[in-house]
């Protein structure tokens, strides 16, 4: 199964490795998984995106430093597995901090590769179908995200009570997920820390995997 999903994904253009070729397997695996009242939210966002294929989803949370990063990227990599064309992917924060190293060693522990530059606020560049994105923390407003024509996609619930209005966006749903940062520090972070970078895959999956060709 492994073997034949690595294949696949090659021939799809898509930059693997073991890791991520195992995550992958276990994310479609997970799908029946996911708890009917969560499904209905994420059916919310399968609807936005029926309806318009070419729409920009812009994942917002506080700091976008962990759980909007991650949404952003799962999305990437789901929307290229599925080969659905138009969808293009962003996150941003109410302000700006830096992309949680946390987050990202999480993320590399799945099988993501990113390359590094800078510092205080460094960009991680993913490739994915010969294009390279680029991750970094920013307002939900950076001049690098779109300004109309998205729908705005609320990872937590501050940026979502904060937030109760998004210039631009022509939808909104709340997907809220619970903030590993909760366990920094303690024996439980890389368990925590994983387990919400597979929810959020496997839900993102999921998601993609209704949107109609």
């Amino acid at each position: 199964m492994l073997f034949l999903l690595l294949i696949f994904l090659l021939n799809q253009g898509i930059e693997m490795n073991n890791e991520l070729v195992k995550s992958i397997d276990e994310v479609i695996s997970s799908f029946d998984e996911i708890p009917n009242d969560r499904k209905k939210v994420l059916n919310e966002l399968i609807e936005v995106l029926n309806k318009n294929r070419k729409n920009n989803l812009v994942f917002i949370c506080t700091h976008n430093s962990r759980r909007s990063q991650m949404s952003q990227l799962w999305a990437r990599v789901a929307a290229d597995y599925y080969s659905i064309d138009g969808i293009e992917t962003f996150s941003g924060g109410t302000e700006a901090t830096a992309f949680n190293p946390r987050a990202v060693s999480t993320l590399e522990k799945m099988g993501i590769s990113f390359e590094k530059s800078g510092e205080d606020n460094p960009v991680y560049t993913f490739e994915s179908k010969g294009n390279k994105y680029k991750y970094f923390s920013k307002k939900y407003d950076d001049e690098s995200n779109p300004k109309d024509n998205f729908c705005a996609i609320m990872t937590c619930s501050d940026a979502d009570e904060n937030c109760p209005y998004i210039p631009g966006a022509n939808s909104r749903v709340s997907l809220k997920y619970d903030d590993p940062k909760e366990f920094d520090g303690t024996e439980l972070e890389e368990e925590k820390y994983l387990e919400r970078s597979m929810q959020i895959a496997t839900e993102l999956f999921y998601v993609m995997s209704k949107v109609k060709k």
